[in-house]
């Protein structure tokens, strides 16, 4: 502030040679007003700690808080964004042109265009997609990922809003859940933590059960942005006679005034105004033909008690860098999230897929012993009631298969809808796709590692825990602002200024038939206005003082219910953030006790379809030799059919309950090799890697016309 002060008095005093002296005197009441500041009172600059009200007590860390809980790996500020382009620094920085400070910026058109890579999948008019192809396309495609990358730069909008001194807006967080499949909160048979379109943070506040309420309680900050003025005018009046002493008259008068206003982050505030004013008029009495009055005036506030101190005024910024880091921390959360949610429907795609083909095989079996049956019965070795059962079972088994391929078909949509932005393409409109990979059953070391090390693991790395300290230590902020919102307003305050008449003397002038300018009836003034501008800063006629402004709000009943208020808050995001680790806590538990018994069911119906698979066999052999009936046949191959579904569904959910594992501890990205700085911009480099699969067995794509009536 004192050099800015040396500055603009130095640039006003270059225009005469006496602005030195006025330099001078600007600079002495920066002087003191800084001496009379580094005595302030201590909530002139509150430090770090000083967050309660007296006689509270610091919050401390409960003893019940899982003190071997490590605190998250927080986020870096400001390194996710889709484009080069940093939103929280201004434009026409450096070499740019000023001029771009009043132009409108340009954000490039969203693209609805699939990538490139889903069209290379294309082969044979199919879609041949491994989970690997899925989670890359989506990163591309997925709309919900893309609307959360712009969360990214809006946060940065708010750095750049907050570096001004204005109060932030609040940065988005939370998650987009606009995709559709993929169940969200499946915790019973493995699944992930779920979401909420409601964020931590920011714009997202409410979530959890808190009140964000008091969110920029305190004192307005300094406006650093500094601001111009100017009030350009020229006025033509023309007046009447109505006596002796007011003839008529015409006046022509040309104002220029000029006020600039800076805030600095200590709670300083400069205001420098120059006024001027050239005046012609035909009255008899006016002195000067033309008058020059010119103003200047240089006034430096500074608060002492509310509103004072560096942390104070710029607070704000702090609370933007924070939601900033709440947003990238959001964005790791939503790639979790969709990735997980994509790699449902994939297994959701197989589990319509297997069982389609497994509905085609039913139907092939029992039309074949509809088939025998009716030429048993032309030979008459089968009674017609067989045949009737055996047609029962071949309608039965058509409208499971229709069923199947409708399943199918919707499935397959989603995965669409999930991967793509455009499903209007023709190529991909008719295209169905092709699953090639299989869940393999081997063992996951996170499946036998033991459970308080995957805890460990989650409470690193998990995004909703980063975001909950990153949340408390923006109610850390607010309690400081609304600590320091208690105080009286007072302020000290010092200017200079001067106020010059001059002009050519006016050899009209004539009082009482005299002329005005007889010996001594005037003083002397400059008579030009290059003359007024010397006089101006050279203290022909100063003003200059100290004074102090004290506002002391009786009751103060509005800042003590904003404190109270923070303060409860602050003890609520305390709660969750400890609520958040017990959370956490039991869905590793459930999600590791859900992979092994995944793994276990997955083991059991594979068994069980064996030993059906081996009953109908045997029922076949005997009804060839006579032994059985059409009946048991076709039970057997029901049996056969129902632990055929069972697997399929056991598979699937054992693949979701691993992926929805890895969710939970947030090492999805890392298993998978995806980089979520790619991710940001919305190109895949390398293709995810996804380990535990198999190629799918080789057989027929599935049919997708509904069987043939007979």
């Amino acid at each position: 502030m004192h050099l800015f002060g040396t500055r603009v008095l130095k640039q006003i005093g270059n225009a005469q040679p006496g602005g030195a002296h006025a330099a001078r005197q600007l600079r002495a009441v920066a002087a003191a007003m800084l001496t009379l500041s580094a005595c302030m009172p201590s909530g002139f600059a509150q430090q770090a700690g000083d967050v309660l009200g007296a006689g509270e007590k610091k919050p401390e860390k409960s003893a019940s808080a899982l003190p071997s809980a490590p605190a998250p790996v927080l986020t870096q500020p400001l390194n996710l964004r889709q484009t080069e382009r940093d939103f929280s620094k201004p434009a026409g920085r450096g070499l740019g042109s000023p001029i771009n400070w009043y132009r409108p910026t340009t954000i490039g058109e969203a693209s609805f265009a699939n990538s490139v890579r889903l069209t290379n999948l294309v082969k044979d008019g199919k879609i041949y997609l491994s989970l690997s192809d899925a989670i890359a396309l989506a990163v591309e495609n997925n709309y919900d990922i893309a609307i959360a990358r712009y969360d990214l730069d809006i946060a940065d909008t708010d750095i750049l809003r907050a570096k001004s001194g204005n109060l932030i807006l609040g940065a988005p967080s939370g998650l987009v859940t606009g995709t559709l499949g993929g169940s969200p909160s499946i915790l019973a048979t493995g699944g992930g933590p779920g979401g909420t379109t409601v964020g931590s943070g920011g714009a997202g506040s409410g979530v959890s059960g808190l009140s964000l309420t008091t969110n920029g309680a305190g004192p307005a900050p300094a406006l650093i942005d500094p601001a111009l003025t100017g009030t350009i005018q020229w006025d033509r009046n023309r007046t009447q006679t109505t006596g002796p002493f007011s003839p008529a008259a015409s006046t022509n008068t040309s104002t220029y005034n000029f006020t600039y206003n800076e805030g600095f982050n200590p709670g300083t505030a400069l205001a420098v105004s120059w006024n001027n004013n050239r005046a012609t008029s035909s009255s008899p009495f006016s002195a000067y033909f033309p008058v020059y009055n010119s103003t200047f005036k240089a006034t430096v506030t500074q608060h002492l008690l509310q509103g004072a101190g560096i942390w104070v005024n710029k607070r704000f910024l702090y609370q933007a860098q924070n939601d900033r880091r709440i947003t990238d921390s959001s964005f790791r959360q939503q790639l979790l999230y969709t990735v997980n949610q994509v790699e449902q429907i994939y297994w959701g795609l197989v589990q319509a897929y297997e069982d389609e083909q497994a509905k085609q095989q039913a139907l092939e079996q029992s039309t074949q012993v509809d088939s025998d049956t009716r030429k048993q019965l032309e030979i008459g070795t089968m009674a017609p009631l067989d045949v009737v059962n055996a047609d029962s079972t071949v309608a039965t088994d058509k409208q499971a298969l229709i069923s199947s391929q409708s399943v199918l078909s919707y499935q397959q949509l989603i995965m669409k809808q999930a991967i793509t932005r455009n499903l209007n393409d023709p190529m991909l409109e008719s295209a169905p796709i092709i699953p090639t990979d299989r869940i393999s059953l081997e063992e996951i070391p996170e499946e036998r590692q033991p459970t308080e090390d995957l805890v460990q693991t989650s409470f690193k790395n998990r995004p909703e825990l980063e975001q909950a300290v990153l949340t408390l230590r923006n109610d850390e902020i607010t309690l400081k602002g609304a600590r320091n919102g208690l105080l009286p307003l007072l302020d000290i305050f010092g200017y200079y200024g001067s106020t010059i008449t001059g002009g050519p003397l006016n050899p009209n002038c004539f009082v009482f038939g005299n002329p005005c300018f007889a010996a001594g009836t005037v003083s002397p003034v400059p008579s030009g206005y290059s003359g007024v501008l010397t006089d101006l800063v050279n203290s022909t006629a100063p003003d200059k003082g100290v004074g102090f402004n004290l506002t002391v709000p009786l009751r103060n009943r509005e800042a003590q219910s904003a404190q109270a208020r923070s303060l409860m808050e602050y003890r609520q995001a305390e709660l969750r953030l400890e609520q958040l680790y017990t959370q956490i806590r039991m869905q590793v538990v459930n999600a590791q006790s859900a992979l092994t018994n995944d793994r276990a069911l997955v083991q059991a119906d594979d068994a069980a379809v064996k030993y059906n698979q081996q009953s109908l066999d045997a029922e076949q052999k005997k009804l060839k030799l006579g032994a059985s009936t059409t009946a048991n046949v076709l039970l057997q191959e029901r049996n056969l059919a129902v632990a055929e579904d069972n697997l399929i569904a056991a598979h699937a959910a054992y693949a979701n309950a691993r992926a929805a594992l890895y969710q939970i501890t947030a090492t999805t990205l890392q298993h998978y090799g995806i980089n979520l700085q790619d991710a940001a911009v919305g190109t895949v480099g390398t293709s995810p890697s996804v380990p535990g699969l198999q190629p799918a067995p080789s057989g027929g794509a599935p049919a997708t016309a509904p069987p043939a009536s007979r």
